[in-house]
């Protein structure tokens, strides 16, 4: 038999190497925000980089946001309709916010048309092969991750393609002169930027376990998974998240060239 002493320094071990590991709101963590937006602000200061105060603005709103997004998530996580609604209501935010970047609010009906397309497909194979349970639980971060990604890819792709268009309006014009539509001469302007657009999401997958370990890894073994099961979650969402980003970038190069989804001064200029 072992000793009172030996069974709790084997529960302590446990807790430490393969148990929940949790990081409780307290004094220990305001502390370690305080020191690190301190950090953040005097870098600022030191590098004389511009608006230092945006950064205290950033993580005041993380706070907040998230600290509401917690209380949400918790009234609604046990019910599939509310996690559906909540998923709903990210996803809304995620459009009005890619809109905004690429300074195109009014195309916010074929953003939307794009970042569906990408995300959609990525959510029906998960839940058709059955690797994430039809549960609010599961739903709610993994959509959510990959609502973020598919936002993220969606405006790369459209800065990217817009600055193109802004920058080399000529050669969208001799395109024209040399007979092409309108569309096939976006095309020429737009085409190589798309590629450009998916390096980070391409480089997020293949630097996984080398370079970095993402948050799905990261909060599997939090939550007490084994490193497999990590591993295995982790692989999940990244492929999710290149396939979203993928089809999203495509379809968007697509509806910009049929001059749908423009901001108002290009659609202007890139009259046929």
């Amino acid at each position: 038999m072992k000793s009172a002493d030996a069974v709790a320094y084997d529960r302590a071990r446990l807790t430490a190497y393969g148990g929940r590991v949790t990081i409780d709101p307290g004094l220990p963590v305001a502390l370690a925000a305080l020191l690190l937006l301190a950090l953040t602000v005097t870098m600022y200061r030191v590098g004389r980089l511009p608006s230092s105060g945006s950064t205290v603005v950033a993580a005041v709103r993380a706070i907040v946001q998230l600290s509401l997004a917690a209380l949400v998530i918790a009234a609604v996580i046990r019910s599939l309709a509310l996690s559906i609604l909540l998923l709903i209501g990210m996803f809304t935010v995620a459009v009005v916010t890619t809109v905004r970047r690429v300074e195109a609010p009014a195309a916010w009906p074929w953003a939307t048309v794009a970042m569906l397309a990408g995300l959609l497909p990525v959510i029906a194979i998960i839940l058709l092969t059955r690797t994430v349970p039809p549960t609010g639980a599961a739903l709610v971060p993994v959509v959510g991750i990959l609502a973020g990604n598919t936002m993220n890819g969606h405006t790369l792709t459209c800065r990217r393609a817009f600055a193109a268009l802004r920058e080399e309006k000529g050669q969208y014009e001799a395109g024209l002169s040399l007979g092409l539509t309108r569309a096939q001469a976006i095309h020429e302007v737009i085409h190589r930027r798309v590629p450009e657009a998916l390096i980070p999401g391409l480089d997020q997958v293949r630097t996984a376990g080398v370079v970095t370990l993402p948050g799905a890894f990261i909060g599997v073994l939090l939550g007490g998974g084994s490193p497999a099961q990590a591993a295995a979650a982790q692989v999940l969402v990244l492929l999710g998240i290149m396939a979203a980003q993928t089809t999203t970038a495509v379809v968007a190069e697509r509806l910009i060239g049929s001059a749908r989804l423009l901001p108002p001064d290009l659609r202007t200029a890139l009259q046929p």
